[in-house]
Parts: C-alpha cells; structure tokens; sequence
C-alpha cells in the first residue's frame, strides 16, 4: 500500500465542535484504533459515517462528507494526531497493515 493509493486518507474529523468534551479522551490517543460507524438513516446525509473510539462507546464526530460517499464500508480507521480544534484520522482499506506509534 503506498500513500498515492487513493484509498488511503487522512482526513480531519468533521463536527467536533459539538463535542469538544470528547476530544481529550485517551481512546481518541494518536494511534488508537477507531471505529467507523456508516448512519443510513441519517436524515441529513444517507452517507454519513460516524468516528467512534474502538469500542464505540463514545463518538466524536463524522467522517467529512465528501469522503464518506466514497467509502465502502470496509475501511479502518486509526488517530494520527490531535490539532488545536480536533483530530486528524487515516483511513485505510481492512486488509492494509497499520503499525502502532512509539
């Protein structure tokens, strides 16, 4: 997998604002794995896909939108790093080996 393969992504976590008290929990660390949570019922975007900490307990906003339309369902998702107003998350096919940070 190389980074010009258009299924590799990183993209920033969409409506974190409406959930700031979210955002500094450990399970949305640099290198915690995500989970990607697809909402079809959602009355404002049919395409919406929720991030979600592992075990989704807690969520801290959405894939944007112009990304999540062209999402399959069988990505995976880890936090890369954390920005003043959010996250930075990489988004990569099932199969793709993605190692742990030191």
């Amino acid at each position: 997998m190389r980074w010009e393969d258009p299924r590799v992504r990183v993209v920033p976590v969409a409506g974190v604002s409406y959930r700031t008290d979210v955002l500094p929990d450990v399970s949305f660390d640099p290198g915690r794995r995500l989970a990607l949570v697809p909402e079809p019922d959602n009355e404002h975007d049919p395409n919406a896909v929720g991030i979600w900490n592992e075990d989704r307990s807690l969520q801290l906003g959405y894939v944007p939108r112009d990304v999540a339309a062209d999402l399959t369902g069988d990505e995976q998702a880890v936090s890369l790093w954390r920005v003043e107003s959010g996250l930075r998350v990489l988004i990569v096919p099932r199969d793709a080996w993605v190692g742990r940070p030191r």
